[in-house]
């Protein structure tokens, strides 16, 4: 009886963590760039070696639980705003920028210029150059060729560093549309192109993400009836054969 009331409680607890992760994808729906996260389950087998040798205790003690997230890279539609500033790119790559000392990776190009003149993320962070350096943005009108390179009249000022994950990387999300990485885990992209007054939209499904948070919020509200259930039969034990003892 304990064990399916924690085998219930781990589902729940599960489904929960779940539902948190569907929750923050449906919330960036409107978020340029984002990348959707997906959980990931694994099974638990409560107990250590050959104690749960019994074929009914090991399904019995074998709870779900959250092993983590995985982030879904496919891109999402390119939209055209105008902006020079406004950047998105066709194919694997992401922008790279610096944020308290770290090397981050973003699909989100919503750029802008900073007092100082240089490229920089919407929160402010410098957009690194082909070398890793900060780019100072010329004045004029700015154009911004596939390959990331910045001109102004002809003259080139910098060029935009994109990079893509090597196979089996695994990015990390960093919030805002932001992910990080080993340094080993990304090379330069040869195959991406960058698109000037355009920005690309969350890769999150509305629909899809709905209809999942739908059926783990309902899956999570049966495990919560089944610990009242298990609760009820255990204080019924607790109340009426415990005394008999």
């Amino acid at each position: 009886m304990d064990s399916g009331f924690y085998a219930a409680c781990a589902g729940l607890r599960a489904q929960t963590q779940a539902l948190e992760v569907i929750a923050n994808s449906v919330a960036n729906l409107n978020t340029a760039g984002y990348r959707g996260q997906q959980p990931m389950f694994r099974s638990l087998l409560a107990g250590a070696g050959g104690q749960l040798a019994n074929p009914l205790n090991q399904a019995i003690n074998d709870f779900g639980v959250l092993e983590g997230t995985r982030t879904d890279l496919s891109a999402g539609n390119l939209e055209r705003t105008g902006n020079a500033l406004d950047l998105a790119i066709e194919g694997n790559g992401f922008f790279a920028f610096q944020s308290q000392g770290q090397t981050l990776y973003t699909r989100n190009g919503n750029f802008q210029i900073s007092r100082k003149g240089q490229l920089t993320t919407a929160a402010g962070d410098l957009v690194l150059g082909e070398q890793g350096e900060a780019i100072t943005m010329p004045t004029g009108e700015i154009s911004i060729s596939p390959d990331g390179t910045i001109s102004s009249a002809g003259a080139v000022a910098g060029k935009i560093k994109v990079v893509e994950f090597i196979a089996g990387a695994t990015p990390l999300p960093a919030g805002n549309s932001s992910y990080s990485a080993a340094a080993n885990a990304v090379r330069p992209s040869l195959s991406s192109n960058v698109r000037q007054g355009m920005l690309e939209s969350s890769n999150v499904n509305s629909v899809k993400a709905v209809v999942d948070m739908i059926a783990v919020q309902r899956h999570a509200e049966m495990l919560e009836r089944a610990m009242s259930v298990f609760e009820s039969n255990l204080d019924h034990i607790a109340a009426n054969d415990l005394p008999k003892v």
